[in-house]
């Protein structure tokens, strides 16, 4: 599947942004907090988008109260803080195309943040839809690689109705289609138990290759979105080789 060992450079990178505990434990009781408004009240069972964020709490060691906390400021009343969900895109070095997925209470402000950091690291933010259509709208469910074999992994994912299932010896990384995400992560869950993570993301559709002076400038560009409090997400279509991902790991 074209694009799809992007999603391994971007769960490899993972290791040093789950050290920053707090900024992820803000993003998600905004998303708590969003589902709960958006989402039809504060039942897990009847608001998916609300089960999914808990879920992804607790994958991240998130405390009970602070999923709680973040519930009860979704069903209260209104306190000027409502986020929009806002989607910018453009391009990086080399000619990558990046999604950069906010939420935010603060348009202006958001968008010219975003907006600084791609010309800070030789982008451009351009229009949204700009560069959307080279990526597809997958969901995207994960396993601790010790959960199953390789094989076992794969044929339950796919069996379940998912596209793909890549492991290494870390991680089990399986995509399905955007539709099919309920019917596959309860089909996983009944056989393997609750997720790392399961949420709906972006995939590029082809990788390109970066050189490596390009793809620092790209990571720097990346790391600095991730920092802001607004971002949720940065997906981006280029691809590292190990030699390179290697080096800049170090």
């Amino acid at each position: 599947m074209a694009g799809h060992s992007q999603f391994k450079n971007i769960m490899h990178r993972k290791g040093a942004q789950d050290k920053k505990r707090a900024k992820i434990f803000n993003r998600i009781a905004r998303e708590i907090t969003v589902a709960v408004k958006t989402g039809g009240g504060d039942d897990p069972n009847s608001n998916p988008r609300l089960r999914l964020a808990i879920q992804n709490g607790r994958a991240e060691n998130m405390p009970k109260d602070r999923i709680e906390g973040a519930i009860k400021k979704g069903m209260g009343p209104a306190t000027g803080e409502d986020y929009d969900e806002i989607r910018y895109e453009g391009y990086g070095a080399g000619g990558v195309a990046i999604i950069v997925e906010t939420m935010t209470n603060n348009k202006n402000r958001t968008a010219s943040e975003v907006r600084s950091t791609f010309a800070k690291y030789g982008g451009n933010m351009g229009e949204t839809g700009s560069v959307g259509f080279m990526f597809d709208r997958v969901a995207l469910i994960t396993y601790p690689a010790d959960k199953a074999s390789d094989e076992a992994m794969f044929e339950a994912a796919l069996e379940a109705g998912a596209d793909n299932c890549e492991s290494d010896s870390e991680t089990h990384i399986i995509t399905c289609a955007q539709s099919a995400f309920g019917t596959v992560r309860e089909a996983l869950e009944e056989k393997f138990g609750e997720a790392t993570t399961a949420k709906l993301t972006w995939q590029p559709q082809n990788t390109i290759p970066v050189t490596e002076e390009q793809a620092t400038t790209l990571l720097k560009l990346i790391d600095i979105l991730e920092d802001n409090d607004d971002v949720q997400e940065v997906i981006a279509n280029f691809e590292l080789d190990d030699a390179t991902l290697q080096k800049l790991s170090a």
